[in-house]
Formats: structure tokens, C-alpha cells, sequence
């Protein structure tokens, strides 16, 4: 697969931050950089500017739910002291829902700039970039007057900036090494990113033998973002990395950044044979599985949509939306899930 979009230096350590993370270590256990004493750390942006700390910063600010999941994993999940986007009930596996529950909520969705600039966070971990044209967030020179760092996910925060589409998950797998160096946990990040390449690798070995041209189409239906007009997953979008580990071709890859507003005579015209139905959680798998039900049943009504290959034979996919459009643990596990899917019989031998 193409790595063209992994980032060239994600992370720029001190020779003595590089002998620590390289040493063995006790899992997720704090370093003791992290207990608020080490050597520096510089962490790059999407535009090549660097957010340097003396040492690990001990108080952070996450803008969602996935830069959240991300440090819960990594059991740096006291160093956050607010977040936005919070996860919603249902959204995170049981031994971190309670830890995600002791965070502050700063704000249900983007947090009011008053509260973000008046937190004390050393860093805020900024997921996805503000939209053009909005300006409802602190600027730069606000940030520097509160003394608080920006770090971004690359693999999120960052897609225009970087030619080709994501076609693996090494950004996703960077920016979990990245805030591994950021909170002193590296040796937890390496654990966890060496499970999910080993997920992603073993299902690439029982599909790489597929030719590019008999590998399945499809197309990423997103409910919740209306049924007048579709909005195209395109290539610069994680989505599109976890459709192509899992030995299928995203109808919209051309398409450039990460989200397009379509037409249904394009995803007529492209015909997939797949199509994944996605929504947001709704707070329990009874109340997703409804919404799911009236996905399903607008394209089988729909006449439009009716008469595609995937509506006639129901090859529908049920994920929502997060384990998919965000970066997450759970990108490498969908990848199995949907591969086992579209290949049923090249995991015969896998419960």
C-alpha cells in the first residue's frame, strides 16, 4: 500500500527523550518525564511549526472525543483536565468509559473559546482544524498569551496539506506515537500501534492477492448527513485508508480532501457493490440499530437507489460513523470487520 501521506517528521525528540522511549519499560505506566521532570519535547504541526515543552506537559485540553480515547489508551488520562465533543454513553469500551467520565466537559461540542483560554491547559489537542471562514476559536496570539500549546493530529487536522489519499493507517499510528512522546507513554503507544499493525497486516495477507480490478466498490452512505445530498467520503479522509486495507476500493477516492458534497446520479453511476451504512451513536446499540433500519430503508425506497447492485442484493455494512471517520484504535479493528465481510471465505478459518 501507498504511505505517501506519512508524515516525514511527526516527532522531533532530544537524544535523551530518543534513549528513553527506545528502553524497556512497564506498559502504560508513566515515565518519570511524565511525573514532570525530563528533557524536552518537540512535537510537529501540519505546517512544519513545532510546540516544544520543557517536559511532558502535566495538563491537556482535548477538542473531542478521539484525541480523548486516544490518551485514555495511552493511561494519560489524568493529565487531561477538559475536553470537548465528550464521548457520548455507549461510545468507548467499558474500562475507559469510567475514566472518560472523570474528565471536566468544557463544552458538549466546540468549546466556547472563553473556557479554553481561561482552562490552565499546558497543550490543547486539536483533532480537526476549524472549518474555513469560521473564527469561533482562540487565535494563535490568544494561545501564546495563555501559555497553551497546540497540537494537532495529523491524520486528521492536516489531509489538504499532504499529496495522495491515506491508503494506511500510519498516520493514525503516528499520532498515537507522537502523544506517546507528548505524555511520557511511549512505551504504551508502541504496544498499542504493534497490535494494530498486526491486525492490519494479517488481514493485507489473506487479501493481497486479490488484483486491484476484481476488489469490491464502496460507498460510505452517511445518514446523518442527509439523504437530499450525499456526502462523498474522498481520499484524503481516514474512511478511505480502512476501505483500502480491507481489500476494497472506495468509490470515491478521486475526490480531493476529505468530504464532498455529491449527487445521486454519481453514486448511481458508480453502482458499488457495497455499501456501508453510517451513523453517529446514539447511546445504546438498540437506539443505533433503529437509525440503521431507516438507512436501510431509504435506499431500498428511494428510487434513485432502489436498482443499486448493493440495495438488490443487501450487502449492507452497519458501523458507526466514528469508528471509521476519526482516528482510533478502532480503525485497525474495523478493518478486520469489514474485510471478513466482503471475503467470507479467506477467514473460514477465523472465529
Amino acid at each position: 500500500m501507498s504511505e505517501l501521506w506519512r508524515p516525514v517528521s511527526g516527532v522531533v525528540l532530544t537524544a535523551g527523550l530518543l534513549t528513553a522511549a527506545c528502553g524497556g519499560g512497564g506498559g502504560g505506566s508513566a515515565s518519570p518525564a511524565a511525573q514532570g521532570a525530563g528533557p524536552r519535547v518537540s512535537v510537529e504541526n501540519c505546517d512544519g511549526e513545532t510546540a516544544t515543552f520543557d517536559s511532558p506537559p502535566g495538563k491537556i485540553v482535548t477538542s473531542n472525543a478521539a484525541a480523548l480515547e486516544m490518551l485514555l489508551r495511552l493511561g494519560a488520562g489524568p493529565k487531561v483536565i477538559g475536553t470537548g465533543f465528550p464521548p457520548g454513553k455507549d461510545a468507548l469500551p467499558a474500562e475507559l468509559a469510567d475514566r472518560a467520565s472523570d474528565v471536566p466537559v468544557l463544552g458538549r461540542t466546540v468549546i466556547p473559546k472563553e473556557k479554553l483560554l481561561g482552562s490552565g491547559a499546558d497543550v490543547y489537542l486539536q483533532t480537526f482544524r476549524p472549518a474555513n471562514g469560521t473564527s469561533t476559536g482562540p487565535r494563535p496570539e490568544e494561545f501564546d498569551a495563555a501559555g497553551i500549546e497546540v497540537v494537532e493530529l495529523l491524520s486528521t487536522a492536516c489531509p489538504a496539506e499532504h499529496p495522495g489519499p491515506q491508503e494506511d493507517l500510519s498516520a493514525v499510528m503516528s499520532d498515537i506515537e507522537r502523544l506517546g512522546t507528548l505524555t511520557g507513554t511511549s512505551d504504551r503507544a508502541d504496544e498499542i500501534v504493534a497490535r494494530m499493525r498486526e491486525k492490519v497486516d494479517a488481514v493485507g495477507e489473506r487479501v493481497a492477492a486479490v488484483p486491484e480490478a476484481e476488489r469490491p466498490t464502496y460507498f460510505i452512505f452517511d445518514f446523518d448527513a442527509g439523504t437530499k445530498q450525499p456526502s462523498a467520503v474522498c481520499g484524503g479522509q481516514v474512511a478511505n485508508a480502512v476501505i483500502t486495507l480491507t481489500g476494497a476500493r472506495n468509490v470515491f477516492r478521486d475526490c480531493d480532501g476529505t468530504f464532498e458534497k455529491t449527487g445521486w446520479e454519481d453514486v448511481v453511476a458508480k453502482n458499488p457493490d457495497w455499501i456501508q451504512l453510517t451513523v453517529r451513536n446514539r447511546g445504546s446499540a438498540a437506539a443505533d440499530e433503529k437509525v440503521f433500519d431507516e438507512a436501510e430503508r431509504f435506499l431500498k425506497s428511494f428510487p434513485a437507489t432502489r436498482g443499486l447492485t448493493a440495495v438488490k442484493k443487501e450487502r449492507f455494512l452497519r458501523i458507526r460513523s466514528e469508528r471509521m471517520t476519526t482516528p482510533s484504535v478502532a480503525n485497525a479493528e474495523t478493518v478486520e470487520q469489514i474485510a471478513r465481510t466482503l471475503y467470507p471465505d479467506r477467514f473460514q478459518d477465523v472465529r
